[in-house]
């Protein structure tokens, strides 16, 4: 088992499919009435977030919980981080303080690698800038098997701003290595040029989403980063949601098994209609709740599990 998971590409298949059966142990405590496991007593995890988050903060805390880890959570505000400290320093103090694990989202693309030449202890990325996110792709994958009961073969649209996406980059390169076919979809502005050949081969790119609806198994809306845009990528809110924004008539237009998913939060209204994200199609609850089960996983077997047997 890899040491840390900084990217999609840290994960070959058979890795990554380890972590997917592992999480689906996982997921059967669930349905437990003492929802937890003493595999991480004495272990320490740091949640070390520098930008706002809710899903994903909650998601490890709960994940680290479950398996009886202690659980420290790190917010730059109001912390020395405020006042300048660097995060080589503050990488310092928690290897100091004896960080088995360290789970960071920072706003800087490369962070965690950085991080991880520099502490001891197993780093996870959250999240870096526009870069990658691979826990929220292994979710996706997990939700995606789940539902379809395969990955290999199945065709996934990734629909919208996968220029400041960092959860589209880590999904085309997790979803490529298990076999599936992804396609990438937005405007052109939003786009980046050679995305598909410089992340993985066969990944194709479309600016017509009514054309790839049909023979799409997955749909995956991303959000509108409007935070990150400093300049004007299209006309209006009104004129994606027109061109890009997935509402009830399109989602008609999908195969009779095909999902929609979406990494939230959502603009309702603008990338995704209500009525869509509501819809028995939509696994967007599905995905928080597997994430616990992902996460608790990728924590497991980060810190010396063994993968079968986990949850027994």
């Amino acid at each position: 088992m890899i040491k840390h998971l900084l990217s999609g590409a840290d994960l070959d298949a058979e890795t990554a499919t380890l972590i997917l059966d592992t999480a689906a142990e996982m997921a059967t405590l669930a349905g437990r009435e003492v929802k937890k496991l003493p595999t991480l007593r004495g272990r320490t995890v740091v949640n070390l977030f520098y930008e706002d988050s809710t899903r994903t903060r909650i998601s490890f805390e709960a994940a680290a919980k479950r398996l009886s880890a202690d659980v420290i959570n790190f917010s730059a505000k109001g912390s020395s981080v405020s006042k300048g400290e660097s995060l080589k320093d503050t990488a310092l103090t928690l290897q100091a303080m004896g960080a088995d694990a360290v789970v960071i989202r920072h706003p800087a693309s490369g962070a965690p690698h950085r991080l991880a030449n520099w502490i001891d202890g197993s780093v996870v990325n959250a999240g870096d800038g526009t870069h990658e996110h691979p826990t929220q792709a292994l979710l996706d994958a997990y939700t995606m098997r789940s539902r379809l009961g395969r990955l290999a073969g199945l065709h996934v649209a990734v629909v919208g701003d996968v220029l400041h996406s960092r959860v589209a980059r880590s999904n085309v390169l997790l979803l490529s290595t298990l076999g599936a076919k992804v396609t990438l979809v937005g405007p052109p502005t939003l786009i980046p040029v050679d995305i598909a050949t410089a992340l993985a081969p066969g990944v194709q790119v479309s600016y017509d989403l009514d054309a790839v609806l049909p023979t799409a198994d997955v749909v995956m809306m991303l959000r509108v980063q409007r935070e990150r845009m400093a300049d004007s990528y299209f006309p209006s809110a009104r004129e994606y949601a027109r061109r890009y924004g997935l509402d009830a008539p399109r989602m008609r237009r999908l195969a009779e098994h095909a999902i929609v998913m979406h990494p939230g939060p959502m603009n309702r209204g603008m990338e995704i209609a209500a009525e869509v994200a509501d819809s028995p199609r939509s696994t967007i609850v599905e995905q928080v709740a597997n994430g616990v089960s992902v996460r608790m996983a990728v924590l497991y077997l980060l810190l010396g599990g063994r993968g079968a047997g986990a949850a027994q």
